[in-house]
Protein backbone atom coordinates (compact mmCIF):
# COMPACT_ATOMS: atom_id res chain seq x y z
CA UNK A 1 0.00 0.00 0.00
CA UNK A 2 1.46 3.32 -1.08
CA UNK A 3 1.34 6.16 1.46
CA UNK A 4 1.91 9.69 0.15
CA UNK A 5 3.50 12.14 2.58
CA UNK A 6 3.46 15.80 1.57
CA UNK A 7 5.91 18.24 3.12
CA UNK A 8 5.26 21.94 2.61
CA UNK A 9 8.22 24.23 3.24
CA UNK A 10 9.22 27.88 3.13
CA UNK A 11 12.56 29.11 4.47
CA UNK A 12 12.88 25.89 6.44
CA UNK A 13 16.61 25.23 6.06
CA UNK A 14 17.04 24.95 9.84
CA UNK A 15 14.45 22.20 10.35
CA UNK A 16 13.69 20.34 7.14
CA UNK A 17 16.68 17.97 7.44
CA UNK A 18 15.03 16.38 10.48
CA UNK A 19 11.80 15.98 8.53
CA UNK A 20 13.55 14.39 5.55
CA UNK A 21 15.50 12.00 7.79
CA UNK A 22 12.34 11.10 9.68
CA UNK A 23 10.58 10.02 6.47
CA UNK A 24 13.65 8.23 5.09
CA UNK A 25 13.96 6.18 8.30
CA UNK A 26 10.43 4.76 8.11
CA UNK A 27 10.19 0.98 7.98
CA UNK A 28 7.21 1.00 5.60
CA UNK A 29 8.56 0.30 2.13
CA UNK A 30 6.04 2.01 -0.16
CA UNK A 31 6.23 5.74 0.57
CA UNK A 32 5.85 8.62 -1.86
CA UNK A 33 7.42 11.73 -0.31
CA UNK A 34 6.50 14.99 -2.05
CA UNK A 35 8.18 18.23 -1.00
CA UNK A 36 6.60 21.52 -2.08
CA UNK A 37 8.76 24.59 -1.39
CA UNK A 38 7.44 28.11 -1.78
CA UNK A 39 10.59 29.50 -3.38
CA UNK A 40 12.70 29.75 -0.23
CA UNK A 41 15.65 32.12 -0.06
CA UNK A 42 17.49 30.57 2.92
CA UNK A 43 18.97 27.47 1.29
CA UNK A 44 16.05 25.11 1.86
CA UNK A 45 16.41 23.81 -1.69
CA UNK A 46 20.07 22.96 -1.10
CA UNK A 47 19.18 20.98 2.03
CA UNK A 48 16.53 19.02 0.14
CA UNK A 49 18.90 18.34 -2.75
CA UNK A 50 21.60 17.16 -0.33
CA UNK A 51 19.45 15.25 2.15
CA UNK A 52 16.39 14.26 0.15
CA UNK A 53 17.46 10.89 -1.23
CA UNK A 54 14.05 9.48 -0.30
CA UNK A 55 12.10 12.36 -1.85
CA UNK A 56 9.98 11.23 -4.79
CA UNK A 57 9.19 14.69 -6.13
CA UNK A 58 10.49 18.15 -5.26
CA UNK A 59 8.97 21.39 -6.49
CA UNK A 60 10.26 24.85 -5.57
CA UNK A 61 8.31 27.85 -6.83
CA UNK A 62 6.35 30.80 -5.54
CA UNK A 63 2.89 30.05 -4.23
CA UNK A 64 -0.09 31.87 -2.75
CA UNK A 65 0.44 30.60 0.79
CA UNK A 66 0.63 27.34 2.72
CA UNK A 67 -2.75 26.01 1.62
CA UNK A 68 -1.99 26.70 -2.03
CA UNK A 69 1.22 24.70 -1.55
CA UNK A 70 -0.72 21.90 0.13
CA UNK A 71 -3.14 21.78 -2.79
CA UNK A 72 -0.19 21.49 -5.17
CA UNK A 73 1.00 18.50 -3.18
CA UNK A 74 -2.44 16.90 -3.28
CA UNK A 75 -2.55 17.31 -7.06
CA UNK A 76 0.75 15.42 -7.38
CA UNK A 77 -0.10 12.61 -4.95
CA UNK A 78 -0.48 9.10 -6.34
CA UNK A 79 -0.63 7.08 -3.10
CA UNK A 80 -3.58 5.12 -1.79
CA UNK A 81 -3.53 7.29 1.32
CA UNK A 82 -2.32 10.87 1.77
CA UNK A 83 -1.13 12.91 4.75
CA UNK A 84 1.09 15.87 5.59
CA UNK A 85 4.36 16.19 7.51
CA UNK A 86 5.45 19.80 7.47
CA UNK A 87 9.01 21.02 7.37
CA UNK A 88 9.37 21.58 11.12
CA UNK A 89 7.76 18.26 12.16
CA UNK A 90 8.94 14.66 12.43
CA UNK A 91 7.40 11.26 12.93
CA UNK A 92 7.46 10.01 16.52
CA UNK A 93 9.19 6.76 15.62
CA UNK A 94 10.47 4.79 12.65
CA UNK A 95 7.40 2.55 12.36
CA UNK A 96 4.79 5.34 12.37
CA UNK A 97 3.93 4.98 8.67
CA UNK A 98 3.83 1.19 9.04
CA UNK A 99 1.24 1.62 11.80
CA UNK A 100 -0.77 3.96 9.56
CA UNK A 101 -0.58 1.50 6.65
CA UNK A 102 -1.74 -1.36 8.87
CA UNK A 103 -4.74 0.69 10.00
CA UNK A 104 -5.39 1.72 6.39
CA UNK A 105 -5.84 -1.93 5.43
CA UNK A 106 -9.12 -1.84 7.36
CA UNK A 107 -12.33 -0.29 6.03
CA UNK A 108 -11.45 3.20 7.31
CA UNK A 109 -11.56 6.37 5.20
CA UNK A 110 -9.77 8.63 7.68
CA UNK A 111 -7.03 7.76 10.19
CA UNK A 112 -5.52 9.98 12.88
CA UNK A 113 -3.53 9.70 16.10
CA UNK A 114 -1.97 11.74 18.89
CA UNK A 115 0.48 14.64 18.66
CA UNK A 116 3.32 16.04 20.75
CA UNK A 117 4.21 19.74 20.65
CA UNK A 118 7.90 20.22 21.38
CA UNK A 119 9.91 23.39 22.05
CA UNK A 120 11.55 24.93 18.99
CA UNK A 121 14.98 24.97 20.62
CA UNK A 122 14.80 22.54 23.54
CA UNK A 123 12.88 19.72 21.87
CA UNK A 124 11.12 19.12 25.19
CA UNK A 125 7.44 18.24 25.27
CA UNK A 126 5.29 21.34 25.74
CA UNK A 127 1.83 19.94 25.00
CA UNK A 128 0.41 16.47 24.54
CA UNK A 129 -2.63 16.29 22.28
CA UNK A 130 -4.36 13.00 23.05
CA UNK A 131 -7.10 13.12 20.46
CA UNK A 132 -9.39 10.32 21.63
CA UNK A 133 -11.98 8.50 19.59
CA UNK A 134 -14.12 10.25 17.00
CA UNK A 135 -17.81 10.73 17.66
CA UNK A 136 -19.78 13.12 15.41
CA UNK A 137 -21.42 14.85 18.38
CA UNK A 138 -18.00 15.83 19.72
CA UNK A 139 -17.49 18.19 16.78
CA UNK A 140 -20.13 20.48 18.29
CA UNK A 141 -18.08 20.51 21.50
CA UNK A 142 -15.00 21.80 19.69
CA UNK A 143 -13.29 18.46 19.17
CA UNK A 144 -10.96 17.97 16.23
CA UNK A 145 -8.14 15.56 15.37
CA UNK A 146 -4.57 16.87 15.06
CA UNK A 147 -4.18 17.68 11.38
CA UNK A 148 -0.47 16.67 11.22
CA UNK A 149 -1.53 13.12 12.15
CA UNK A 150 -4.43 12.91 9.69
CA UNK A 151 -4.31 10.45 6.78
CA UNK A 152 -7.11 10.19 4.23
CA UNK A 153 -7.94 7.65 1.58
CA UNK A 154 -7.04 9.40 -1.69
CA UNK A 155 -10.26 8.37 -3.41
CA UNK A 156 -12.20 10.23 -0.70
CA UNK A 157 -9.82 13.17 -0.84
CA UNK A 158 -10.47 13.55 -4.57
CA UNK A 159 -14.21 13.62 -3.86
CA UNK A 160 -13.97 16.15 -1.03
CA UNK A 161 -11.58 18.49 -2.83
CA UNK A 162 -8.62 20.52 -1.61
CA UNK A 163 -8.06 23.25 0.94
CA UNK A 164 -10.06 26.48 0.78
CA UNK A 165 -7.37 29.07 0.03
CA UNK A 166 -9.67 31.96 0.96
CA UNK A 167 -8.97 30.93 4.56
CA UNK A 168 -5.47 31.98 5.58
CA UNK A 169 -5.01 30.08 8.86
CA UNK A 170 -7.90 27.69 9.49
CA UNK A 171 -8.29 25.96 6.11
CA UNK A 172 -7.03 22.72 7.67
CA UNK A 173 -9.82 22.87 10.28
CA UNK A 174 -12.43 23.59 7.62
CA UNK A 175 -11.07 20.71 5.56
CA UNK A 176 -11.34 18.29 8.49
CA UNK A 177 -14.89 19.38 9.23
CA UNK A 178 -15.71 18.82 5.54
CA UNK A 179 -14.38 15.28 5.85
CA UNK A 180 -15.83 14.38 9.22
CA UNK A 181 -19.33 15.67 8.55
CA UNK A 182 -19.74 13.51 5.46
CA UNK A 183 -22.47 10.89 5.88
CA UNK A 184 -21.13 7.42 6.69
CA UNK A 185 -17.47 8.50 6.79
CA UNK A 186 -15.41 5.75 8.41
CA UNK A 187 -12.89 7.09 10.91
CA UNK A 188 -10.22 5.20 12.84
CA UNK A 189 -8.21 6.48 15.80
CA UNK A 190 -4.69 5.18 16.48
CA UNK A 191 -4.10 5.69 20.23
CA UNK A 192 -0.41 6.52 19.92
CA UNK A 193 1.74 9.57 19.25
CA UNK A 194 2.37 9.77 15.51
CA UNK A 195 4.05 13.16 15.08
CA UNK A 196 6.30 15.53 17.02
CA UNK A 197 5.50 19.11 16.03
CA UNK A 198 7.62 22.15 16.85
CA UNK A 199 5.80 25.03 18.50
CA UNK A 200 5.58 28.46 16.87
CA UNK A 201 2.97 27.89 14.16
CA UNK A 202 1.27 30.62 12.16
CA UNK A 203 -1.96 30.46 14.16
CA UNK A 204 -0.47 31.79 17.40
CA UNK A 205 2.36 34.08 16.37
CA UNK A 206 0.48 37.28 17.22
CA UNK A 207 -2.77 38.57 18.66
CA UNK A 208 -3.93 39.35 15.13
CA UNK A 209 -3.22 35.78 14.02
CA UNK A 210 -5.24 34.44 16.96
CA UNK A 211 -8.13 36.75 16.03
CA UNK A 212 -8.03 35.73 12.36
CA UNK A 213 -7.90 32.04 13.25
CA UNK A 214 -10.87 32.35 15.62
CA UNK A 215 -12.85 34.19 12.97
CA UNK A 216 -12.05 31.55 10.37
CA UNK A 217 -12.79 28.72 12.80
CA UNK A 218 -16.24 30.25 13.37
CA UNK A 219 -16.76 30.46 9.61
CA UNK A 220 -15.88 26.77 9.25
CA UNK A 221 -18.19 25.73 12.10
CA UNK A 222 -21.13 27.62 10.62
CA UNK A 223 -20.42 26.52 7.05
CA UNK A 224 -20.73 22.88 8.03
CA UNK A 225 -23.56 23.48 10.52
CA UNK A 226 -21.54 22.10 13.39
CA UNK A 227 -21.98 24.98 15.80
CA UNK A 228 -21.19 28.62 16.56
CA UNK A 229 -19.71 30.65 19.39
CA UNK A 230 -20.24 27.90 21.97
CA UNK A 231 -18.38 25.36 19.82
CA UNK A 232 -15.58 27.86 19.23
CA UNK A 233 -15.21 28.49 22.97
CA UNK A 234 -15.13 24.74 23.64
CA UNK A 235 -12.51 24.28 20.93
CA UNK A 236 -10.20 26.83 22.54
CA UNK A 237 -10.76 25.54 26.08
CA UNK A 238 -9.85 22.01 24.99
CA UNK A 239 -6.26 23.13 24.52
CA UNK A 240 -5.79 23.71 28.25
CA UNK A 241 -5.76 20.00 29.07
CA UNK A 242 -2.95 19.46 26.56
CA UNK A 243 -0.55 21.29 28.85
CA UNK A 244 -1.14 18.97 31.80
CA UNK A 245 -1.44 15.58 30.13
CA UNK A 246 1.66 13.44 29.99
CA UNK A 247 2.62 11.17 27.08
CA UNK A 248 4.11 7.71 27.30
CA UNK A 249 7.66 7.44 28.70
CA UNK A 250 10.36 9.01 26.53
CA UNK A 251 11.82 5.61 25.74
CA UNK A 252 8.72 4.85 23.71
CA UNK A 253 8.86 8.11 21.82
CA UNK A 254 12.21 8.48 20.03
CA UNK A 255 13.32 11.98 19.14
CA UNK A 256 13.34 13.17 15.51
CA UNK A 257 16.34 12.15 13.42
CA UNK A 258 19.11 14.69 13.07
CA UNK A 259 22.86 14.86 12.58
Amino acid sequence: MKITIITVAYNSAGTIADTLASVAAQTHADIEHIVVDGGSTDGTQAVVNARGSAVSRFVSERDAGIYDAMNKGLAMATGDWVGFLNADDAFAHTHTVAAIAKAAASDADVIYGDLLYVGEESGRTVRYWRAGRFQPRRLRLGWMPPHPTLYVRRSLMKTVGGFDTTLRIAADYEYMLRLLTRPSVRVRYLPQVLVRMRTGGASNRSARAVFVKSSEDLTALRRHRVGGWFSLACKNLRKLSQFVRRPAPAAQLPTPHSD
